[in-house]
């Protein structure tokens, strides 16, 4: 049987593994083993980190509508209800972009949601 060498495909491996490491600190950027290791932490940390941009994006939405709905005396749920009630149909995203960068557009949204609240 003809003899097998497998130190390219080695290599490809190794430098596939490292090249993830780029930019770790110590031997943790150029020890296959180190790097091995760190890379089994930092890839679960990367997936849990992406859910946390998520939740801390929206987080930063509502305070920024709730920050323009109580310039025109409305609080943030009232306004979010009164949006449902009328049937307008804007993302959080959107409301916090307007409430930011145009806020004689997101005050007569505040107004309009304003105005669909019931008495009780």
């Amino acid at each position: 049987m003809a003899r097998v060498k497998r130190g390219t495909i080695a290599n490809k491996k190794r430098e596939k593994l490292l090249k993830k490491t780029k930019g770790f600190k110590w031997g943790r950027k150029s020890k296959e083993r180190a790097a091995r290791e760190a890379l089994l932490h930092a890839e679960s940390r990367m997936f849990r980190g992406r859910k946390e941009k998520k939740r801390n994006a929206r987080a930063t939405w509502n305070i920024k509508i709730n920050a323009g709905a109580r310039k025109d005396g409305l609080p943030y749920s009232a306004l979010i209800s009164g949006l449902k009630r009328g049937g307008i149909l804007l993302n959080r995203k959107t409301l916090a972009t307007l409430a930011e960068k145009y806020p004689a557009a997101f005050s007569e949204i505040v107004k309009l949601a304003a105005s669909t609240k019931t008495t009780k």
